[in-house]
């Protein structure tokens, strides 16, 4: 469907959400009925969320905004299988302990975004470890197993691109899209949510759901995706040279986090204020139309929005106001990412190469010497010329810090211990 009648289809719709939708008018018509729920999954694979799980946090928000019930589904028990999708290789099996650790810590990454609490319109926080550790497993082949198609499930991408590639798929990952479509019917069971979304990778998955629920439960389930985002140069959303673009303020500050959307492609700008902020669409509209230097302030209301929507406006503020000191004055802010080393280190000193690995501002050491020879690195302003080099308290200036800094954008503080 291209026009929809229910305010969270006419939202998502607008801003760009939507890449699949089964059965949309029946959909749209049991949004414009009621209370709907509807859940997205998330596996507690590390210890934070990172960008890339924004599109899934975001359709949630707009469906709490317009009315309706978000189920936040955390992966306690298909963390322990690993879901193959997107993947060309199995990944590494975490211990429960792990698991709980990741959850326990990600958890709190939703609470910008939503509101939990036990109305009827307020968000649910669940773990599917409460029901997959429990089941039976000759009881769940023959009372859920036999609804499944081997031969289909072989078609489904999570699955033949694996074969295509001629790449391992364990049968602990092919059982995935089972458990995950047993996800769906029991969150039916136990929350009447109707509506499973998610993104377009898991639209087989999701499939799957639909029709368990339709067999075992005669249940009318819906699904909707969307799309896998990429960058306009093809870059996967939520990742960087220097690595992931976390959610947790602990591993990645909200001044990093504030860069990483002002430093987006010129070419996204329009596409992540629909996205990633909640302005208005007049508002979005006028600010596409900007061009040249002027990009570059739609740029900055970009990256102020996404990381107040995260981390609060004081954070928000705050980062612009770093960039600023930074970038516009030459200064050195005291917000900029800071790492420490200890006294006796510094005071034999520390190799100029291995101080920019520990800043995490290049991933290696060869990396650091491929910048020092494109005069990509510098220290305290200065181009550093000299791989060899070694940083003392010499280099410290008056506030007891040397300035890292890895092209014009990237500012990272060294002090002792």
């Amino acid at each position: 469907m291209s026009t929809y009648r229910s305010d969270f289809l006419q939202t998502l719709s607008q801003r760009g959400f939507i890449a699949q939708v089964s059965e949309g008018e029946a959909l749209d018509a049991a949004f414009t009925k009621g209370t709907v729920g509807a859940y997205i999954g998330f596996d507690a694979t590390a210890k934070s969320l990172h960008a890339g799980s924004l599109m899934g946090i975001m359709m949630l928000h707009w469906l709490q905004e317009t009315g309706h019930q978000p189920i936040v589904l955390l992966g306690g028990g298909t963390s322990m299988v690993g879901d193959p999708s997107g993947k060309d290789e199995s990944r590494q099996l975490l211990t429960r302990a792990s698991i709980d650790e990741n959850i326990a810590s990600i958890k709190t990454a939703f609470d910008p975004f939503i509101k939990f609490g036990k109305g009827a319109k307020d968000a649910v926080l669940v773990n599917n470890a409460d029901w997959l550790l429990q089941l039976n497993y000759v009881e769940f082949l023959r009372e859920t197993g036999r609804h499944f198609s081997v031969n289909r499930m072989m078609s489904f991408d999570s699955v033949k691109l694996r074969l295509e590639r001629e790449q391992n798929l364990s049968f602990l990952e092919f059982n995935y899209m089972i458990l995950q479509a047993y996800d769906f019917v029991e969150l039916y069971r136990r929350h009447k949510c109707i509506l499973q979304m998610g993104g377009s990778d898991q639209w087989g998955n999701i499939v799957n759901g639909i029709d368990l629920g339709r067999r075992t439960d005669e249940a009318q389930l819906f699904g909707l995706t969307c799309p896998l985002l990429t960058t306009s140069s093809g870059a996967k959303m939520g990742k960087t040279a220097s690595g992931a673009v976390w959610l947790n303020a602990d591993l990645l500050s909200p001044y990093d986090y504030w860069q990483y959307w002002r430093n987006c492609e010129d070419a996204d700008v329009g596409r992540f204020l629909k996205l990633f902020t909640k302005l208005p669409m007049p508002e979005i509209a006028r600010l596409e139309k900007l061009q040249g230097a002027e990009l570059n302030e739609a740029k900055k209301i970009l990256a102020s929005e996404a990381t107040a929507l995260l981390h609060g406006r004081a954070a928000a503020d705050q980062a612009v106001e770093t960039a600023r000191h930074t970038f516009e004055e030459g200064g050195i802010s005291a917000n900029l990412p800071t790492i420490t080393v200890g006294a006796e280190d510094l005071k034999e000193g520390i190799g100029v190469l291995d101080a920019f690995v520990r800043a995490e501002l290049v991933t290696s050491k060869s990396e650091a010497r491929r910048q020092i020879r494109g005069g990509g690195l510098r220290v305290n302003d200065i181009t550093i010329t000299d791989e060899f080099a070694l940083l003392n308290a010499s280099y410290m200036n008056d506030d007891g810090v040397i300035k890292l800094s890895y092209g014009k954008k990237k500012h990272v503080l060294l002090k002792a211990s």
